[in-house]
C-alpha cells in the first residue's frame, strides 16, 4: 500500500503537527484477528430481500447517502426520478409505486428494490395503507447531484391513476 511502512507496530508514514509545530509520526496499533465485541457495535436498521439480482454501477465520483423516509397514510412522493441508482428496504408499511410505464409495484415490509436512474425512470411512491411507510433508501449518485428531481407524470398516468 502506498504510504504504509510495515513494522511490528504498523506505523504509517506521515506526520501530524502538534500545537508547538513539531512533527510527530502517526501511529496505528497492530492489527488483531480477534473481534473487540465491547468496542464495536452495529444496529440493523432494516432488512429486506429482493426477488431479482441487484447491480450498482458508477462511472465517476460518487456520493452515497442513506436516508430514512416516512410516508404517512395517504401520502405521496410526487412524480420524480433519481440522477443515480437507489436501493431501498421497506421497514414497515406497504409502499405502492407507479412506474414510468404505469405498471404498479406493491412492496411490503421486509422487501427491497432498486430504482434505476434517469428521466426515463420517473415514478410515484404512495402509501395506500393505514400505517406509515418507513423505508431506508441508499442513494448512489453522481457527486453533487440532488437526491431526486421532480418530473411530469408519464402520458399513461392520466388513464391509470
Amino acid at each position: 500500500m502506498r504510504g504504509v511502512q510495515r513494522t511490528d507496530r504498523a506505523r504509517i508514514r506521515g506526520s501530524s503537527k502538534t500545537a508547538g509545530g513539531a512533527a510527530v509520526p502517526l501511529q496505528v496499533p497492530a492489527a488483531t484477528s480477534r473481534a473487540s465485541d465491547d468496542l464495536v457495535s452495529g444496529v440493523i436498521l432494516a432488512a429486506g430481500s429482493a426477488e431479482q439480482p441487484m447491480r450498482v454501477r458508477t462511472e465517476a465520483s460518487t456520493d452515497v447517502i442513506v436516508r430514512e423516509i416516512t410516508i404517512q397514510p395517504g401520502g405521496s412522493t410526487g412524480w420524480h426520478y433519481h440522477p443515480g441508482q437507489l436501493i431501498a428496504v421497506i421497514k414497515s408499511g406497504t409502499l405502492t409505486r407507479t412506474l414510468y410505464d404505469c405498471s404498479v409495484e406493491v412492496t411490503p415490509a421486509g422487501s427491497s428494490f432498486v430504482e434505476a436512474s434517469g428521466p426515463r425512470h420517473v415514478h410515484l411512491g404512495r402509501n395506500l395503507g393505514t400505517e406509515p411507510v418507513v423505508l431506508y433508501a441508499t442513494y448512489v449518485l453522481p457527486q453533487g447531484s440532488p437526491l431526486a428531481i421532480a418530473a411530469d407524470p408519464p402520458r399513461c398516468a392520466a388513464r391509470t391513476l
